[in-house]
Order: structure tokens, then sequence, then C-alpha cells
């Protein structure tokens, strides 16, 4: 788990900071890297070795799939389902409803995804902006 001081500062800030800010435009179109891409994020005021060593495995990752898009298919159904929280434990790239789950600040995770038949037509993962103080 990333932290903020969990091994010595990046010796380029800078490197970190515009590398990260290119991989945020790459979620528009590759959503399986929303939550690590937002994890990363959470450090470019001040990044370690161990963030850019999560940065330069999102990047592996990246490269091993170049192949994985989004795929818009035509349906024969028009249902709209939504997944919320708890619900994107079956969801590989969303599993991160978490209660109070970052060691810094204590703040929970939530996020949704929204399907339109079965093509992926909405997805979210963020900080929640306050502290939990119950899980109900």
């Amino acid at each position: 788990m990333l932290s903020v001081s969990d091994s010595d500062p990046f010796d380029d800030p800078v490197k970190y900071r515009q590398l990260v800010g290119a991989l945020q435009y790459v979620t528009l179109t590759r959503p399986d890297i929303t939550f690590a891409v937002n994890k990363v994020c959470q450090f470019m005021h001040s990044p370690t070795v161990n963030h850019w060593a999560a940065v330069k495995r999102i990047l592996r990752y990246l490269l091993g799939t170049v192949d994985h898009t989004l795929l818009f298919s035509q349906s024969s159904t028009t249902v709209l389902h939504a997944y919320t929280d708890a619900a994107f434990n079956s969801l590989s790239a969303f599993s991160n409803a978490d209660w109070a789950g970052c060691p810094d600040d204590r703040r929970s995770m939530g996020g949704y995804a929204i399907y339109l038949g079965s093509n992926l037509a909405s997805w979210s993962a963020r900080k929640q902006k306050t502290v939990s103080r119950s899980s109900t």
C-alpha cells in the first residue's frame, strides 16, 4: 500500500508529475487503470521511490495490454445497470470500496460503474471528501 513517507524521495518529481499527468488522460479510454492512477496522483506533491515504482508498474501493465480498449457493441437490450461501492468487489477494475482505507488521512474510497446493456457508459473511483466515522 502506498503511503506519504513509505520510502526515500524520488529524485525527479517533475518527471513523476509529467508522467502521472499523461496517465490521467489514458484513463479516458482505459478505465481498468483508473484506481491505480488515482492512487499515484495522490502523491504528486512529494513522490517517493515507491510511488515511482508504482507508476512504472502501471506502464508495464499498459504495455502488456496494449490491445485492450473500450468496446461498444450493438446490444439487443438497453437495460441500464449501475454498480456502486460493495458491488464493485466483483469488478476487478473497481475493487476499491473501503472504509477509512487510506493510512495517511483515513478517508474512504468509493466509486460507481454504469452499464448500458453490456457497454460501460460511465465510471468513477475517488476518495471521499470527509473522514467516515461509521460504516452505516
